[in-house]
């Protein structure tokens, strides 16, 4: 199955290369895949995979993935304390590398939302609890996604982004705006993949997958329920700083960092605050998902 995507960054269509491919399409796709999925993506087993690339012989893996991705490290950091030359202890040190100063500069325009992730995003000005994604038909139920009947109100019928990292991708989420926390919890579930071949498969993976939910209140698109999803060998999804009630943030700013595995960010926010960029919303109307680099406009105020 061949995913296309619109790349903003060359102005072309292009197609995703899929880490694990035929394990993905194994377990979504064969019968004995699909006996086993639900065991596969329990989290104690995914947690336990995720891991084991914090293992010093993990580092073997980072130089092929390197080549096989082509991935540019000439805008990445080294880990803290290690040389250019040798710059990751794990594959896990080498999955959430930072960028070098400059490399990903951050949208500053008050009506213009800068990408928290670097990902394919979808976008929705308006998302009922019935939406599903063009073409590839997952749920997205902001009711379920949120699971919290405080907040259910608050975001009914409102603008909603979804950001897929892909485990090539630079795995560090961040603040679209200036703000503060308002709320914070956890949601427990699965670890199911979030490729979009899963996703056609299983479509309920969104919203039965663990996850964990930041209520912000934002300068200039107010309150947005920031999502972030686990997926398939996901060791952790990890939090930066303590998400104490009231502390504030600045656009720009680290959220937090997802450990192994392919993961995903959901944002909602609150009805005709803002809406997804125009070429985000007219690439999801045809079912192919858009890739930004971080702090790029994701959307405009409404």
């Amino acid at each position: 199955m061949e995913i296309k995507f619109f790349n903003r960054v060359t102005g072309k269509e292009d197609i995703e290369m899929v880490y694990g491919d035929k394990f993905i399409e194994w377990l979504y796709e064969s019968t004995s895949g699909k006996s086993l999925s639900t065991l596969i993506c329990k989290a104690p087993l995914s947690k336990f995979y995720g891991a084991l690339q914090d293992f010093p012989l993990s580092q073997q893996k980072v130089a092929p993935f390197i080549k096989k991705f082509n991935i540019k490290m000439e805008d990445y950091l080294p880990e803290d304390g290690r040389s250019e030359k040798s710059p990751y202890s794990s594959f896990n040190q080498f999955f959430i590398r930072r960028f070098r100063p400059g490399r990903r500069p951050i949208v500053q325009a008050p009506q213009e939302m800068a990408a928290f992730s670097e990902a394919r995003y979808f976008g929705y000005e308006s998302v009922r609890d019935d939406e599903t994604v063009p073409v590839k038909g997952f749920n997205l139920k902001p009711k379920a996604l949120l699971a919290n009947t405080k907040w259910e109100k608050t975001f009914e019928d409102g603008p909603l982004l979804l950001a897929r990292l892909c485990p090539v991708d630079y795995h560090r989420y961040h603040y679209p705006d200036d703000g503060s926390i308002v709320d914070d919890y956890r949601v427990s579930g699965l670890y199911h993949s979030v490729n979009p071949l899963a996703l056609k498969s299983k479509q309920d993976i969104l919203i039965t997958n663990e996850r964990h939910v930041t209520i912000i209140d934002t300068v200039n698109f107010g309150k947005l329920a920031y999502i972030e999803v686990g997926a398939i060998c996901v060791g952790k999804i990890i939090q930066s700083k303590p998400l104490d009630k009231g502390r504030a943030f600045a656009r720009g700013e680290e959220k937090g960092y997802f450990l192994f595995g392919g993961s995903t960010v959901i944002v909602v926010g609150e009805k005709g605050k803002w809406k997804p960029s125009a070429d985000i919303l007219e690439n999801t109307k045809k079912g192919m998902e858009t890739y930004l680099h971080l702090g790029m406009t994701v959307a405009n105020k409404g």
